[in-house]
């Protein structure tokens, strides 16, 4: 028998994953991978209590930087000023004090707020597809829809999408990538100086003349224990940007090529439209936009015979356990009536995605309309190409023809 080795950079792993993570459930479910140099779980429980246990911590970017020396180190300077003050690589409190202060803005009712502004540019967006000719889904309709969304939030135009788009890329090589060099930190200190560039600016116009925005408010957004700090704000819009564009991007992707892959549910969903809620929850299950969870382990314990030591680096594999047969009947089907689904897509506990509600509404806007709209929805000759990253699973391109 072949050994099991988990390498994310390997393309057919990066195509479909998913046999190997059955074989890793069940042959070496807290596996080592020499690539990662890190541990990676595939069962939903362990997974599940990763995300739940204080043995283990987000805050894996400073301990990284602090090992870092010379060159490399100060080449990340400048990424690891913002990101290190992300909500998601922080623990308690300082995680509780940033998510406190956000969720004065960015809640429940702020979110669906927006379905009418969604729905907006769902319509416009679909309205530019021409029908009979190949498209290209990723890039002409995943991609933009969630971005222009955020965009709206901000109240920033349109015309800067590609800018921000190309930074937002710079900086994923860092985040989410498969590997780890020179070049790719490089690339995501430019993509970082550029974000965190353009939302100083915007910070500064916003503080000499508020609106109704999502900066405006946060600008003015205080607890008890104050204000967010400047780089707090530049680095929270970062992370509003880039984590509310990629992971929706992906889903709106990799939602379509699973229909596609799927004729039998897609004339199921196209027959009952109201089942479209339970079929996006679906979608997260069946191949998630956020591949994997990061963690580093804070002191030394076991789980299921393996000892994790204090500093190891462990991923906690969503899109792994979201298809768990010890959780999930028939898991690698696609079932758009599913119940109960409880996917771990979005994460679990404390650190469960703020965004949730945002990206549930796109899907549902967006895949609903389209399944509506179009009778048919085929595969375009072409290829269907996978972004190269470890964090975040998705569609880099989708060839299809809508008519």
């Amino acid at each position: 028998m072949t050994a099991l080795a988990y390498d994310p950079a390997d393309p057919a792993v990066r195509r479909n994953p998913f046999p190997l993570y059955a074989r890793l459930q069940d042959d070496d479910p807290v596996h080592w991978s020499p690539a990662l140099k890190a541990w990676v779980l595939t069962r939903y429980d362990d997974v599940r209590q990763m995300l739940l246990t204080d043995q283990m911590s987000p805050d894996r970017l400073r301990p990284f930087y602090a090992q870092l020396q010379g060159e490399r180190r100060d080449t990340l300077a400048e990424v690891m000023r913002y990101m290190a003050l992300w909500m998601v690589f922080r623990d308690p409190p300082e995680h509780t004090r940033l998510r406190r202060l956000v969720g004065t803005v960015f809640n429940l009712k702020a979110l669906e707020a927006l379905d009418g502004p969604v729905s907006r540019v769902v319509d416009h967006l679909l309205d530019q597809l021409p029908t009979g000719q190949p498209v290209d889904w990723a890039r002409q309709v995943a991609a933009p829809l969630p971005a222009y969304v955020i965009m709206d939030m901000l109240a920033i135009p349109y015309s800067d999408f590609p800018e921000l788009k190309e930074a937002s890329d710079e900086l994923r090589a860092f985040i989410g990538g498969a590997r780890a060099d020179g070049d790719r930190y490089a690339v995501a200190r430019r993509g970082a100086e550029r974000l965190a560039r353009f939302f100083r600016d915007l910070i500064a116009q916003r503080r000499a003349d508020p609106g109704t925005d999502f900066v405006s408010r946060m600008i003015a957004a205080r607890d008890d224990e104050g204000r967010l700090t400047e780089d707090e704000l530049v680095a929270t819009c970062m992370l509003v940007l880039f984590a509310g564009h990629e992971t929706t991007t992906h889903l709106l992707g990799n939602a379509v090529n699973a229909l596609l892959d799927h004729p039998g549910q897609l004339q199921r969903l196209r027959e009952d439209p109201a089942l479209i809620q339970s079929a996006v929850e679906e979608f997260l299950r069946y191949d998630g936009p956020s591949n994997a969870l990061a963690r580093v382990v804070k002191v030394d314990h076991q789980i299921d015979g393996k000892t994790l030591r204090a500093g190891d680096r462990v991923f906690g594999f969503a899109n792994a356990a979201n298809r768990d047969p010890r959780a999930f009947s028939d898991p690698q089907g696609l079932d758009l009536g599913r119940t109960p689904n409880r996917h771990l897509t979005f994460g679990f506990g404390t650190h469960f995605c703020m965004g949730a509600p945002l990206a549930r509404l796109e899907g549902q806007r967006c895949i609903g309309a389209l399944v509506q709209r179009f009778a048919s929805i085929r595969r375009a000759p072409g290829e269907t190409d996978w972004v190269d990253a470890l964090a975040m699973r998705g569609v880099s391109t989708l060839p299809v023809i809508l008519n």
